[in-house]
C-alpha cells in the first residue's frame, strides 16, 4: 500500500465502495487520485452491514479526518440481487403505446410467472406510436389511457411507459406520463422506455418494468449509505457506479437504479485503466467465485452490442462486455480416485475460503490453496505441506486453459494483447500465458474495483436513429453529441471537462430511407 501526508488540512478525500459477491472493498484517494489505503471485508447477508465496516476501518487505519472527505461512491450489487432472488421488487403498471400494431406479442411474454405476479399486476397496450423517422403511426386515445391508469390506482407503486419507436420521438411517452401522473398523484414514479433501452420494443419494455420495480431497492441503498457516512461524521456529495464504468448522482440514481447493474466488473477496468496507465488492454478481474474479463478501449470498458438477459429477462439497454467464468480464489478443486481425473470448480466457497481452505486448516482443496502451494503467493503460516502437488499442478493446468481460453474469445484478431490482471485471485495466475504479449499486475490490483469506483468521471450518452432526408450528416451528429453532454451534465459533470469518448454511426438498411443509427457517449469530472 502507498500512503501520502494525511495530515494535510487542505487535501480532500474521496471514498469509493465496491460490494461484490465474496468481499465488499473501499478505497480512500487523494484529491490528486492517489491511493492512500484500501479495506477488503467480507459481504454480509445485510449489505449494508459490509459497508459500514468497511468505511470504520478505513477511517481507523488511514487517521483521514472524516470532514476531509467531500466525495463517497458506492458500486452495488443490491439492485442485481434483487432481480435474482425476486426480493424487494415494486409493484409496476405498464401501458405499451403501440395498439393494434404490437398485440401481436403481449407485454412480459417472456417473464416467468414468479417474477410476472411479483412485478406487474397492470399492463396494458393502447392506441399510438411512431414510425422508425418518428411519423405517428396511429394517434393515441387519451380516454382510454386515462382508464387504464384508473384500474392501477392503488395497486401499483410505480409505472413504466413504452411507445414504439420512442427513442425517435418522445413525444406520446411524455404526454402519457402527464396522464400518469394527473390520475395517480404527481408523486407516481414514472420510467419513461426512452430514456433506459435501445430500440427493440420488447427488450426495452422489459428494462423499463425492472427499472421501475428496482425503485424502492435503489431508495434504500442511497439511504443506508447516506445513514453509514453521517455515523463517521462524513459529509459528503455521494454518487452511485453505472455500469459503463462512470458515476451519476445519488438523485439520478434513484431514478435509473437499473444503470448500476453489472457495474461491479466494470468499476474494475476502470480501476486497472487508473492504476496500470494503460487505455487500450484486456483486464482480467479475479474474484472469489469468478474471473471477469472485459475489454478497455480508450480508458472505457467496451460496450456489448447483444441483448442481455437479466435474472432470465431479455433487455436491451446497455451493458458492458463481459465474459465471467466460475474460476476464482475460492474455487473448489476436486479429484475423483475412481476416473483418476481432476476438476476445478464452478462452486467456490466464497467468503468462507480463510475457514474451509486447507492451508488455513479447514477441509476443502481450492485454487488459493493451489496457488500457494506451487509458490505463487506466500501466505503466512499457509500449511501446504499435506497438499499433493500432483494434484495442486493439474488443477493449475486447468486453470490456466480456461483463463487463456477465455482470453481469447475476447480478442478480436489472433495478436497477442496486454492483460492487466486485477482482484484477489489474480494471484492464480502465472507469469506468462500464451496469446497475451504482456502481463501487469499494478499496485493496489487487489482493489481495483473499490479504486474504479472512486475516480469520479460522469457520462451521458445518445442512442438514435435519425431520418438523413431529414437533415444533413452533420446535423444528426451535432444533435447525437450535444444531447450526449447535456445527459452527462444532468448526471453530475463538470461542463468544461466534459469530452466525446464514444462516437460511431451505423447506416440502418432493413428501414426506409436514410436511416443512421448514432451513438455517441460524453464524460467529465465531478
Amino acid at each position: 500500500m502507498s500512503y501520502t501526508n494525511v495530515n494535510s488540512m487542505n487535501e480532500i478525500y474521496r471514498i469509493g465502495i465496491d460490494v461484490g459477491g465474496t468481499n465488499t472493498d473501499a478505497a480512500l484517494l487523494d484529491s490528486k487520485l492517489n491511493t492512500i489505503h484500501t479495506i477488503k471485508v467480507h459481504t454480509t447477508r445485510d449489505v449494508n452491514e459490509g459497508i459500514t465496516e468497511s468505511i470504520r476501518r478505513l477511517l481507523a487505519e488511514s487517521s483521514v479526518n472524516p470532514a476531509q472527505i467531500r466525495y463517497a461512491m458506492l458500486g452495488t450489487t443490491h439492485c442485481t440481487n434483487a432481480i435474482v432472488e425476486r426480493k424487494h421488487l415494486g409493484k409496476v403498471g405498464l401501458i405499451r403505446i403501440g395498439a393494434p400494431a404490437t398485440t401481436a406479442v403481449p407485454p412480459l411474454a417472456d417473464w416467468d410467472d414468479t417474477l410476472k405476479a411479483t412485478v406487474c399486476p397492470h399492463a396494458y397496450v393502447v392506441h399510438g406510436g411512431y414510425e422508425y423517422d418518428g411519423r405517428t403511426i396511429v394517434e393515441m386515445d387519451e380516454e382510454e389511457i386515462q382508464d387504464c391508469f384508473l384500474k392501477m390506482k392503488g395497486e401499483v407503486e410505480a409505472v413504466a411507459i413504452c411507445g414504439v419507436f420512442s427513442p425517435v420521438n418522445t413525444s406520446q411517452e411524455k404526454r402519457v406520463e402527464e396522464l400518469a401522473k394527473q390520475v395517480l398523484g404527481a408523486d407516481m414514479p414514472v420510467t419513461l422506455s426512452h430514456e433506459i433501452g435501445s430500440i427493440g420494443l420488447l427488450e426495452r419494455e422489459n428494462a423499463s418494468l425492472l427499472n421501475g420495480a428496482l425503485l424502492n431497492v435503489i431508495a434504500g441503498v442511497v439511504k443506508g449509505f447516506e445513514e453509514a457516512l453521517q455515523t463517521f461524521g462524513i459529509d459528503a456529495s455521494l454518487y452511485i457506479c453505472q455500469n459503463d464504468g462512470t458515476l451519476m448522482y445519488s438523485e439520478y440514481a434513484l431514478r435509473y437504479p437499473i444503470l448500476t447493474i453489472a457495474c461491479g466488473p466494470t468499476n474494475s477496468i476502470r480501476g486497472a485503466a487508473h492504476l496500470s496507465g494503460l487505455n487500450d488492454a484486456l483486464v482480467v478481474d479475479i474474484g472469489g467465485t469468478t474471473t471477469d474479463i472485459g475489454v478497455l478501449t480508450q480508458g472505457f470498458p467496451r460496450q456489448s452490442s447483444a441483448a442481455v438477459e437479466i435474472g432470465g429477462i431479455r433487455t436491451n439497454f446497455r451493458m458492458p462486455d463481459i465474459l465471467s467464468i466460475g474460476i476464482g480464489g475460492g474455487t473448489i478443486v476436486r479429484l475423483d480416485e475412481s476416473q483418476d481425473q481432476v476438476t476445478v470448480g464452478p462452486d467456490s466457497v466464497g467468503y468462507e475460503l480463510l475457514k474451509r481452505g486447507l492451508i488455513f486448516g479447514g477441509d476443502t482443496l481450492t485454487a488459493t490453496d493451489v496457488a500457494v502451494k506451487l509458490g505463487r503467493y506466500e501466505w503466512k503460516d499457509a500449511q501446504t505441506e499435506a497438499l499433493n502437488e500432483s494434484i495442486c499442478k493439474r488443477a493449475d493446468e486447468i486453470i490456466t486453459r480456461d483463463i487463456e481460453d477465455a482470453i481469447d474469445r475476447m480478442k478480436t484478431s489472433s495478436d497477442p494483447v496486454d492483460v492487466i490482471l486485477v482482484g484477489g485471485g489474480s494471484i492464480l495466475v502465472a507469469d506468462k500465458l500464451e496469446g497475451v504479449s504482456r502481463i501487469v499486475r499494478p499496485d493496489h490490483y487487489d482493489a481495483a474495483n473499490a479504486i474504479g469506483a472512486a475516480l469520479g468521471e460522469v457520462s451521458g450518452e445518445t442512442e438514435r436513429i435519425y431520418s438523413l432526408d431529414e437533415m444533413s450528416y452533420d446535423e444528426a451528429k451535432e444533435d447525437a453529441r450535444s444531447h450526449a453532454i447535456e445527459q452527462a451534465v444532468l448526471a453530475g459533470a463538470d461542463r468544461d471537462t466534459v469530452q466525446i469518448v464514444l462516437s460511431e454511426d451505423i447506416p440502418i438498411a432493413y428501414l426506409p430511407g436514410n436511416a443512421l443509427l448514432v451513438k455517441v457517449k460524453a464524460a467529465g469530472r465531478l
